[in-house]
This record gives C-alpha cells, sequence and structure tokens, in this order.
C-alpha cells in the first residue's frame, strides 16, 4: 500500500495538485490522533483519515476549497453535540491543518516561431514549465524551442486530448493564422485553463470570433481570450511581446492591476 510519503513524493514528482491535512491537536476522545494524515486529491478521492465521519466529510470540502483558492486553513472541531453542529459525539476537540499543494503553473505555448520561442524562454526564467505544441513536426523539438520542457505535435483540436490541461495551464496561442485558432479553440474554451490568449490585432481577433460564433461558440465562452494579448507596451521585437504577455499573466495570477508602481503610489 502506498504511504503518505510516497504518495507525496509521486505528487511533487508529476507536478500534480492535491491537498494534505494533518491533526495538530486532540484533545479527549477522538476517532484519530495527533500526527494523522490524509491526503485529499482535485477529484475528491483521498489517502489516510483524519477520523472518517462527517469530521473527515467536513475537512475533505475545505481541502478542496484551498485548492480553489490557494490558501492553507486551520479548522478546530469539537466532537460533543451534534444538535448544535458538532460533526460527532466523541467528546474530545480536533485542529486539523490544511495545506493545499500545489503545482509549477503550466505554460502552454500554441505555435513555435519567433513569439512563441521568447515566450518559453522568458517563460521558463519566471518558473514555469513550459509545454510547447506546433503541428509541425520540425518546429516542436527541442532544438526549435531549447526552453521547453515537453512537446506535442498534433492538430490543435486534439490539444486537450494529448495534454491534461489544468486550472494552473495558461494557454498562450502564438500561432501562424486564424485558420488554425477557428479550428483549435473551441475544444481549448471547454478546458479549465486559468488563461487563454490568442495572440494578433483586434481585427483578426474579430475575424476569429465572427467564425466561432457561426460555428456555434458562444459569446460567454469567447469572453474568456485575451485578444490582443498582452499590456499595452508598444511592444515590437519577440522579446519585447514575450515580456507584454508574460506581464499580463502574471498581473492577473497575482491580482495585480497593471499600473505604474509611481502613479498607483499615491
Amino acid at each position: 500500500m502506498t504511504t503518505i510519503y510516497q504518495a507525496l513524493a509521486e505528487i511533487e514528482e508529476k507536478n500534480q495538485a492535491a491537498v494534505l491535512c494533518t491533526i495538530i491537536r486532540s484533545q479527549g476522545s477522538t476517532p484519530r490522533h495527533t500526527a494523522s494524515k490524509m491526503i485529499v486529491y482535485p477529484d475528491g478521492n483521498i489517502l489516510g483519515s483524519v477520523g472518517g465521519g462527517e469530521v473527515e466529510l467536513r475537512v475533505i470540502a475545505e481541502a478542496q476549497q484551498a485548492l480553489v483558492d490557494g490558501k492553507p486553513r486551520l479548522l478546530a472541531y469539537q466532537m460533543s453535540d451534534p444538535a448544535r453542529g458538532d460533526p460527532g459525539v466523541c467528546g474530545g476537540q480536533l485542529e486539523v491543518f490544511v495545506e493545499p499543494i500545489l503545482p509549477k503553473p503550466i505554460l502552454l505555448i500554441a505555435g513555435a516561431g519567433h513569439v512563441g520561442r521568447a515566450v518559453a524562454h522568458l517563460g521558463r526564467w519566471l518558473g514555469f514549465f513550459i509545454v510547447i505544441w506546433d503541428d509541425r513536426p520540425e518546429f516542436a523539438t527541442p532544438a526549435a524551442i531549447p526552453d521547453g520542457q515537453a512537446f506535442i505535435c498534433s492538430p490543435l483540436a486534439e490539444l486537450p486530448s494529448q495534454f491534461t490541461i489544468t486550472p494552473w495551464t495558461y494557454l498562450v496561442l502564438t500561432t501562424r493564422g486564424t485558420q488554425i485558432d477557428v479550428a483549435g479553440l473551441p475544444p481549448l474554451l471547454e478546458s479549465p485553463a486559468a488563461y487563454i490568449g490568442v495572440i494578433g490585432s483586434r481585427r483578426r481577433w474579430t475575424i476569429t470570433c465572427n467564425q466561432l460564433l457561426e460555428q456555434g461558440v458562444s459569446e460567454e465562452k469567447l469572453r474568456r481570450v485575451h485578444s490582443p494579448i498582452g499590456l499595452e507596451l508598444n511592444a515590437e521585437t519577440p522579446e519585447e511581446i514575450a515580456v507584454s504577455i508574460l506581464a499580463e499573466i502574471i498581473m492577473l495570477r497575482n491580482g495585480g492591476d497593471g499600473k505604474m508602481m509611481m502613479a498607483a503610489k499615491d
């Protein structure tokens, strides 16, 4: 049987998400005692236990919320009187520390041209796990994008079946044309990606939107897309465009507003 520590090592190795729940204080009669541990996975499956029954159901619910907001929490439970909301009748007290284990953010770059290469380089330096997609075999290789850590060559519409897109995945489409975007975006819009950005002018995105609407893609889904992608820096070179794109992603990820620090200090 896999131990808690073996499971934690596997989660880290595979860059997965989970929540570690540990009883840090137990007093009186309780179903499990101090240092008892449980791992809660994103799908609700668990390994280990912090007591079973109602108390465990409440801890699992809090753990799943911790995966959403990324914040640890300390839970305290009285185990005396269910009539007043206690999760048991054992008579004791429990404190459980809930610690989300979040994966390294994934930057999935669709389009391995000059801009894609620059985005991969900057993203790797910023600590993202870099995944490269291109439908041209000679472009989806370490030789073409040295900073890539995983490579996918397929039609863009098949990307979700080739790579698991999670809430920690940031999709950057630096493709070479509207035709590719129109064919590939619908399944990407169904994914739980944290961010979907599409390179190009406002006119290019308007054309793309109109074609997708004609295919039956909803306006609500299209509002997920950031296009033109990035912050307005008047960027011209691939490297400058990469800075603009990653600046927008960092801003959204950290809850920033993109304003100048000097202008915002007052």
